[in-house]
C-alpha cells in the first residue's frame, strides 16, 4: 500500500511536468487613460538570460496575479512594479517610454493653414525623454489647442522652437505646408506667385496676417490698389522689390502672330518691346490685356491707331516705310 502511494506520487509529477500540463502565458494588454494601450509580452521576457524562465523571478514578489493592482509610473520610478527591473542601470530605462507606449504620428487640423504634422519619431531621435514634452508641456491624452501667439510666448512647441534649442516657431514652413499658388487672372493669364522664393526672401511675417490671411479667403485686389501700395503692392514698390507695373516679371507675355494672307504674316515681339517700353504705355490706352477681335488696317495705323500711335515716324520708325520690318514676305 506504501509503495503504490508512493508510485502514484511519482506518476502524478511526471504527468504535471509534460507538455501536455505546461503553463500556457500570453501577452497581456493594458488600457491606460492618458497614454494609449501596453502591451506585456511574457515571451520576451520569459527569454531573457537573468529569468531563465523562472516566472517566480516576478511572481507573486512584483506582480501578485490575485490583487492585480495597477501601479503608476510614480511607483515604478521608485522600484515597484516594472521598476524593479527598469532601472537605471537596466539597458531599457523607465524613460525609454516608446519601448512600452505606443506613439503615433500626429496631424492637426489647422483651419487657416491646412493640415500640420507632429512626428514623434522624428522628436524622439532628438530627444529620446519622453519627459522633456510629458506631461510638462502636453498632457499624454488630449490637449488644450494653442495659437501661434501662445506659442511665441513660449507656450506648447514654442517651449523648445524658440530659436536657441530648435528652429523658432515664425519659421512656419517647417510644420505648416505651403502651396505654389496659380491665380486665375480673366485678362493676363494664369499668374503664379511662389511661396518657396518669397520665403527665402522676406519670410513669412512679412505678409501673414497684416497683408494675407493663411487660407485662402483674401479679397483680391486689382492693379490699382496695388500701385497705390495695397497687397503686392506693399512690397513691390520700385523700393523694397520690383514694382508692379513691371507687368511681365508675374503675368505671363508671349510672341503674338497675326495672320496677314496679303502682305505676309506679323510677328509682334513682347519681349522687345518691354525692353524698351512699360506694359502701361500700351495697355489699356491702346489695347486691352485680352486679344481684340477687331482688326485695325494699315489706313487705320496712318492715322496714329493701334501701332501707329508710336510709330509714326518721330517715336518709332514709321507704318508708311520699312514694311519688312513687321511682315515676313
Amino acid at each position: 500500500m506504501k509503495y503504490r502511494s508512493i508510485f502514484s506520487l511519482i506518476s502524478l509529477m511526471i504527468i504535471l511536468q509534460s507538455p501536455a500540463f505546461a503553463v500556457t502565458v500570453r501577452d497581456v494588454t493594458y488600457t491606460t487613460k492618458d497614454a494609449g494601450t501596453v502591451t506585456f509580452s511574457h515571451g520576451s521576457h520569459i527569454g531573457k538570460k537573468a529569468m531563465a524562465n523562472n516566472c517566480r523571478a516576478c511572481h507573486d514578489a512584483l506582480f501578485d496575479l490575485k490583487k492585480k493592482k495597477h501601479y503608476s509610473m510614480a511607483d515604478m520610478a521608485k522600484g515597484k512594479s516594472c521598476g524593479a527591473c527598469h532601472d537605471q542601470k537596466s539597458s531599457v530605462t523607465l524613460k525609454d517610454c516608446s519601448r512600452c507606449h505606443q506613439t503615433r504620428e500626429m496631424v492637426y487640423k489647422v483651419k487657416e493653414t491646412g493640415p500640420t504634422g507632429f512626428s514623434h519619431k522624428q522628436h524622439l531621435v532628438t530627444s529620446p525623454d519622453c519627459g522633456t514634452c510629458h506631461p510638462s508641456l502636453f498632457a499624454a491624452g488630449h490637449n488644450k489647442h494653442f495659437t501661434m501667439a501662445d506659442m511665441a510666448k513660449g507656450k506648447s512647441c514654442g517651449a523648445c522652437h524658440n530659436g536657441k534649442k530648435a528652429f523658432g516657431v515664425d519659421a512656419c514652413v517647417k510644420c505648416h505646408p505651403v502651396n505654389e499658388l496659380t491665380y486665375a487672372v480673366k485678362e493676363t493669364g494664369p499668374t503664379h506667385f511662389s511661396h518657396t522664393f518669397h520665403i527665402e526672401v522676406a519670410g513669412c511675417g512679412s505678409c501673414h496676417p497684416k497683408l494675407y490671411t493663411p487660407d485662402k479667403h483674401n479679397k483680391r485686389a486689382g492693379m490699382a490698389a496695388m500701385e497705390k501700395g495695397k497687397s503686392c503692392g506693399a512690397c513691390h514698390n520700385a523700393k523694397q522689390a520690383f514694382s508692379v507695373k513691371e507687368c511681365a516679371k508675374c503675368h505671363p507675355v508671349r510672341e503674338l502672330l497675326f495672320e496677314e494672307k496679303n502682305a505676309g504674316n506679323v510677328v509682334f515681339s513682347h519681349k522687345f518691346h518691354s525692353g524698351l517700353y512699360t506694359c502701361a504705355d500700351c495697355h489699356t490706352p491702346l489695347y486691352q490685356t485680352t486679344r481684340s477681335a477687331v482688326r485695325v488696317s494699315m489706313a487705320d495705323m496712318e492715322k496714329g491707331k493701334s501701332c501707329g500711335s508710336c510709330h509714326e515716324g518721330k517715336t518709332a520708325f514709321s507704318v508708311k516705310e520699312k514694311c519688312e520690318s513687321c511682315h515676313k514676305m
